[in-house]
């Protein structure tokens, strides 16, 4: 099942969920869904970069004691 977005059902202005669905789904036909995997992973991978640069390797450490006591 393909799945499209219908436009506003009754000319009201789009919400910024109605937007932001267009655009996925938009994305999704254009790249595949393999796409978003893709770019999770590139996202992730710079996200933990940054936050080891800022924070440094101890809060790795402290965090990830905190969850092991739970």
């Amino acid at each position: 099942m393909r799945e499209t977005w219908k436009g506003p059902a009754s000319g009201h202005k789009m919400s910024r969920a109605e937007a932001g669905r267009k655009g996925g789904l938009t994305t999704k036909h254009r790249y595949g869904e393999e796409f978003f995997g893709k770019i999770g992973r590139i996202g992730g991978k710079k996200g933990g970069d940054t936050t080891k640069q800022r924070y440094g390797v101890e809060f790795y450490q402290q965090i990830g004691r905190k969850g092991g006591s739970r």
